[in-house]
């Protein structure tokens, strides 16, 4: 996000030109307020500073126009490859193994839907907003999300290689709700690896190497095999390899059958869809078809998400007051602060 000017606000005139380019968006700042927002194109803005008139006016002030305007020019694009990960390890209560310290990362692509919302929820005033400075708190959000959905999702890690898609589809879901608190939509997000302790790795691998096999009897059964394959190549004697070579394919196929793969379930699309009423609509639509809900979102309820008119001072939904904002969710276990709606603590791993 680039503001023009910089500091302060400007006296734009009376039919000063807009021009915005592809993937961008310009909002429209008029004493104080979000009076719109355009897209590519070039658009006449309309305020009360007619030229020489305005300084003629606006001798009580100094001749400074007190009709102050300013315009904000948003990124549209999708921005990628942006990191998230566990600065310190976050707590799991494993139901095999215990409690145990985790550390994951993945990468994520989010783009901004909504600007007015994204300015008046985390830009603010300010005269550049960079990525860097949006993925800095998100990446934070995320690990709180992560360990909500690890808790609801896994319940040891040892089945944790054959839950990454679903883990990662249904962190998703979740994170759709907080990032759209300020105008953003989380296009993909992907989980690169979660690490536990080198024991609980070792412990882990064991594990999976016995579902693959299957059982005990099975696993000597196939080392078995192996060495008596081992010896018939080694030429133990023309007798005995010669029945090796019979027994071979029988026991291979008896023992090591391979088993169904199931398919990897296709990633959802990322299409955008009515803030109110969830039907799929065009990303450009100012209105909802179906329900007819305005797009253009300037405010939102930080308790239940309702769109708020400008200037409203309670939620038509909920009734909470808008100035109110969500507390975190202290622990009741150990006391540790965690995000607003967070199931499981951080810290000690117990459900809140």
């Amino acid at each position: 996000m680039h503001r023009i000017p910089e500091a302060g606000s400007g006296e734009i005139k009376y039919g000063a030109q807009l021009t915005v380019r592809e993937n961008q968006a310009g909002v429209f700042f008029y004493q104080g307020k979000a009076v719109g927002v355009f897209g590519p194109g070039r658009h006449t803005l309309k305020t009360a500073n007619i030229p020489l008139l305005t300084k003629i006016a606006a001798m009580p002030w100094g001749f400074t126009s007190p009709l102050r305007a300013e315009v904000y020019f948003v990124n549209m694009k999708t921005f990628t490859n942006l990191k998230w990960g566990t600065r310190d390890p976050v707590a799991f209560k494993d139901a095999a193994l215990g409690l145990i310290r985790l550390r994951a990362y993945g990468v994520f692509n989010l783009r901004v839907v909504q600007p007015v919302l994204f300015i008046n929820r985390m830009v603010g005033t300010q005269g550049v907003y960079t990525m860097a400075d949006v993925s800095a708190y998100l990446s934070q959000v995320i690990v709180s999300r992560f360990n909500d959905t690890l808790g609801e999702v896994l319940d040891t890690l040892a089945r944790l290689p054959a839950r990454y898609d679903a883990i990662s589809q249904r962190l998703s879901r979740r994170l759709q709700e907080d990032f759209g608190h300020f105008g953003l939509l989380l296009t993909h997000l992907y989980i690169g690896a979660v690490t536990p302790p080198a024991e609980v790795q070792q412990a882990i691998d064991d594990q999976s190497r016995m579902e693959v096999i299957g059982d005990m009897d099975r696993l000597l059964r196939m080392k078995a095999a192996m060495a008596v394959e081992k010896a018939a190549g080694s030429g133990a004697g023309d007798t005995m390899g010669a029945g090796l070579g019979l027994m071979m394919p029988a026991m291979f196929a008896q023992y090591l059958a391979p088993s169904a793969s199931g398919g990897r379930t296709p990633e959802p699309g990322s299409g955008f869809a009515c803030p109110e009423c969830r039907s799929r609509i065009p990303e450009d639509a100012r209105f909802c078809p179906q329900c007819g809900h305005q797009q253009v979102i300037f405010s939102q309820c930080a308790n239940c998400g309702k769109n708020l008119t400008p200037n409203a001072r309670f939620c038509p939904r909920c009734g909470c007051s808008t100035t109110e904002k969500p507390l975190n969710r202290p622990c009741g276990a150990c006391g540790a602060e965690n995000l607003p709606g967070a199931i499981f603590c951080n810290q000690c791993g117990e459900r809140m």
